[in-house]
Order: structure tokens, then C-alpha cells, then sequence
């Protein structure tokens, strides 16, 4: 039995970009339903916010349903 480590680092390279990348999203769109929270309660808009947040939310199901796409596939 032979291992490929260049094949099984580019693996564990990758995995780590992605979870990174899928966590600040999320946390950037938590964040955008934050100030918009903050804003509500002083009385203003925070619309770009909200549409930032929206858009963070969206890009973590898109990656998520196309890791599960590749997976069936």
C-alpha cells in the first residue's frame, strides 16, 4: 500500500481554504443581521447590511449544496 502525500496535502490544503472561507462568510452575514438589529434600534435603515448578509447566507448554501452535488454525483 502506497500513499500519495502530494495528493493527500493538496486534500488537506483545500479542505482548510474552503471551511475558512465558509466560516467567514456565515460570520459575515451574522454580522450584516447585526447592524441591521443596531440600526432598527436607532431608528435607521441598514439595507445594504441586510442585503450583504443575505448574499454571505447565500454563497454558504450554494458552496454546501454543491459539496453535496459532489459528493452523489
Amino acid at each position: 500500500m502506497s500513499i500519495d502525500w502530494a495528493a493527500l496535502g493538496s486534500v488537506f490544503g483545500v479542505s482548510l481554504v474552503v471551511t475558512v472561507t465558509l466560516v467567514g462568510l456565515f460570520t459575515l452575514g451574522i454580522v450584516g443581521l447585526s447592524l441591521q438589529e443596531r440600526a432598527t434600534a436607532q431608528g435607521g435603515s441598514a439595507a445594504l447590511a441586510v442585503t450583504g448578509a443575505y448574499a454571505c447566507f447565500a454563497a454558504c448554501a450554494a458552496a454546501v449544496a454543491y459539496g453535496i452535488y459532489l459528493i452523489v454525483a
